[in-house]
């Protein structure tokens, strides 16, 4: 019998130096170049992050999700979990260790189903970190719902015409290319009418009309974009994948992106109950420490108990992907990841703030952005409710309705077939009397 909670030795010692790492080398980061991690290195900012970069190489953890021959070395979602882990508690982190999104996910599809022009053009550069990407999707009106997308993509000779609107297209402004998903063929469902075009950022008519900032960001500052495809013209083979395989191509990106995101939330859950707990035996009110107060102690527990049972969720979540090797078998399990992972960051933050009081709601901790980053969790890569909906479709499947008015588990019918049962030994009961 296979059931174990253990981790490799051996392995274990590449996330200890990780985590020594990221604490010593890479957090530091975020406080002298915050929001930068998807800039372009140029300047101080590459003499000081490059040298981390090849140090990541040299240990071998530069872009672990991806296999062998693209450089990386291929870890499963488990060990990719584990490490994830470690690399939430930073912005940088993941931009350090060549696995940050959505250039993760961009990068998987177009080693999956690029040409190798595509793979020469763009995934070699994203795979090295001289690049970023974007993944344009989501529409003004319709959200993420792409049976009500309207860019359009008309076949015009040798090339392809992209007109329309996408709205929160993140990190579009420093992007050197974007991945556009646009309705081809609008007489069919929209599951098999749209394909996917990959755009340079600099193609005539990509209008990047505003960057929006989320609450608290300096004016300026946002980098969720509303772009607007006027008449876009790229080749036919900007085409990702077939015509009218967008829908495929996505789900396949998202996958993998949704349980990416909860491995780094473990660890920015972490961080927040470990300052909680500093705090609480730090400071003394009312005649004794914060920690002896019942309130904070069930903050504490409430915390730590929430962690733990959403970190076994994910490390099973992770599991199971790599014994089944098919997204689609976990899906029910990667939507229960995703729906749960919003509210264990923000409760968590949100009683961690409460125990700094009036420091933890200023800017000089970082409580405020953790629970920001919670309510983008919701919405990133499908809204919660999208994802309750997904889990309670795939659990009802393993159930059938009630043969009858009374439901299958009625008393009265389950104790007269119970009687029946053990009729012999009732009676011999009742003979004893």
């Amino acid at each position: 019998m296979a059931w174990d909670f253990e981790t490799d030795p051996e392995y274990q010692k590449v996330l200890d130096w990780a985590d020594e790492f990221v604490r010593n080398e890479v957090e530091p980061l975020d406080l002298v170049f915050p929001h930068q991690q998807f800039v372009p290195l140029e300047g101080r900012r590459r003499e000081a992050i490059e040298p981390l970069k090849q140090e990541v190489r040299h240990r071998g953890l530069w872009a672990t999700h991806l296999g062998p021959e693209l450089g990386g070395q291929g870890y499963g979602q488990l060990k990719l979990a584990l490490l994830n882990e470690i690399l939430g508690r930073s912005q940088w982190a993941p931009v350090v260790f060549g696995c940050q999104a959505p250039d993760t996910g961009n990068a998987e599809i177009i080693a999956h189903y690029g040409t190798e022009e595509q793979k020469k053009r763009y995934l070699q550069p994203l795979l090295d970190g001289e690049l970023f990407s974007c993944y344009s999707m989501t529409e003004p009106h319709a959200g993420a719902d792409p049976t009500m997308f309207k860019t359009r993509a008309v076949r015009d000779g040798d090339d392809w015409v992209i007109n329309g609107w996408k709205f929160f297209s993140s990190n579009a402004t420093t992007a050197s290319f974007l991945i556009v998903m646009a309705v081809t063929n609008p007489d069919v469902s929209a599951y098999q009418g749209m394909s996917m075009f990959l755009v340079p950022t600099d193609t005539p008519g990509v209008k990047i009309e505003r960057s929006i900032g989320l609450y608290g960001d300096p004016p300026g500052t946002g980098s969720h974009a509303l772009i607007h495809y006027d008449n876009v013209r790229v080749p036919a083979d900007a085409l990702l994948g077939g015509e009218g395989q967008a829908f495929a191509i996505a789900q396949t990106r998202l996958g993998g992106g949704r349980i990416h995101h909860a491995m780094r939330t473990i660890g920015l859950a972490r961080k927040a109950l470990d300052m909680m707990c500093e705090r609480a035996l730090s400071r003394q009110t009312q005649g004794s420490r914060l920690s002896d107060k019942q309130f904070v102690q069930g903050y504490i527990a409430d915390s730590y108990a929430q962690l733990l049972q959403f970190r076994l969720m994910v490390l099973y979540t992770a599991w199971e992907i790599d014994k089944y090797n098919d997204y689609k078998k976990v899906r029910k399990d990667i939507a229960a990841v995703k729906a749960v992972m919003p509210t264990v960051l923000h409760d968590i933050a949100w009683r961690a703030m409460q125990v700094h009081g009036a420091l933890g709601v200023t800017d000089e901790m970082p409580f405020m952005g953790m629970i920001t980053g919670a309510a983008v969790m919701g919405l990133a890569d499908g809204p919660t409710e999208v994802h309750k909906a997904t889990v309670a479709k795939q659990v009802l499947r393993d159930y059938q309705p009630s043969t009858d008015v009374w439901p299958s588990e009625w008393i009265p019918r389950k104790r007269e077939a119970a009687v029946a049962k053990y009729a012999e030994y009732l009676e011999h009961e009742v003979g004893n009397l």
